[in-house]
């Protein structure tokens, strides 16, 4: 069942099995509020279990671009469209958020990112190719991230 996530009362409803899971909702919290403000979209997502298309979309990307296999369980997946852009959200285990924003027009605005929650460390399959950012968010704390571009179809 769809879940609305809360930016006001961050809650950990469908990430309770991670180690992280208050960082993590604070993470989801975090792209809930961008979304709302950027685009007024409720940000929604589903257990991965109902959302399958998505999880493998985004993991279809990932093997094809990079040859990057996720190790953790996904826990939950969000997909919608904003504008031009498709975009896809996939919550692991582990702490990390991998979202796809896929621009429908314009094959040059094609991006993969990653963002690791606090507390969690890099995984090992992101390690050795990726070199990750810190920012801070008052939902989140310190969310370290990382993204790369891609031109192909998906």
């Amino acid at each position: 069942m769809p879940y609305a996530v809360d930016f006001n009362t961050v809650s950990t409803v469908g990430l309770e099995s991670s180690p992280v899971a208050a960082a993590l909702a604070g993470l989801r919290a975090n792209e809930a509020r961008y979304f709302k403000n950027k685009y007024d979209h409720v940000f929604t997502v589903e257990p991965a279990s109902d959302a399958r298309t998505t999880i493998d979309w985004v993991h279809r990307i990932l093997k094809g671009e990079r040859d990057i296999v996720i190790s953790s369980r996904p826990l939950e997946a969000s997909e919608f469209q904003v504008e031009n852009i498709r975009i896809a959200y996939v919550f692991y285990e582990s702490g990390l958020s991998i979202n796809v924003m896929y621009t429908v027009d314009d094959l040059k605005k094609r991006a993969v990112g990653f963002k690791l929650s606090e507390g969690m460390d890099v995984p090992a399959e992101l390690a050795s190719q990726f070199k990750f950012a810190r920012q801070k968010s008052k939902l989140a704390g310190t969310i370290r991230g990382s993204y790369f571009t891609f031109k192909n179809e998906y």
